[in-house]
């Protein structure tokens, strides 16, 4: 005898018959059909939805706001202080190309942000895509400007 998909059967025993409830006392499964007197379980419908925790934070929920957890979609940005443009000519036009030719960057793969750690005394025009709230007054209160590049 081959064996293909139309003579496929499951061994004896193996499937048992469904349990008629709430069909009489005698029934054995009758009244409150084995769900108790009375809860949220007892009622009809499904009691709570898939992954319901009785109003704590579920699982599902909790998971992504631990550590070691990527941020979707994350923003990388090439990363400058303040302190280092201390090195530039005063007036000039600072931009990511600039940078990189005078050395201070090495790997300009992302666009630019520059930071707020250190001082700076230049008075310089700044053009990144991100600055600090930090760096941003602290270029201007040495004369310079901030313009952000899309």
């Amino acid at each position: 005898m081959t064996l293909r998909l139309d003579s496929l059967t499951s061994n004896s025993g193996a499937r048992r018959r469904k349990l008629r409830k709430g069909r009489g006392i005698a029934a054995g499964q009758g009244a409150s059909c084995g769900f108790g007197m009375r809860g949220q379980k007892s009622r009809s419908g499904r009691p709570t939805r898939p992954g319901f925790e009785g109003g704590q934070m579920p699982l599902y929920r909790r998971v992504p706001k631990l550590k070691h957890f990527p941020i979707v979609n994350s923003k990388s940005f090439t990363l400058v202080n303040v302190s280092a443009l201390n090195e530039l000519k005063e007036g000039s036009t600072v931009n990511l190309d600039l940078l990189v030719k005078q050395g201070i960057v090495t790997n300009p793969k992302h666009p630019l942000k520059v930071l707020g750690n250190g001082k700076i005394n230049v008075k310089l025009k700044v053009q990144a895509s991100a600055f600090t709230s930090s760096a941003r007054t602290k270029i201007e209160e040495a004369g310079g400007s901030c313009e952000i590049l899309d």
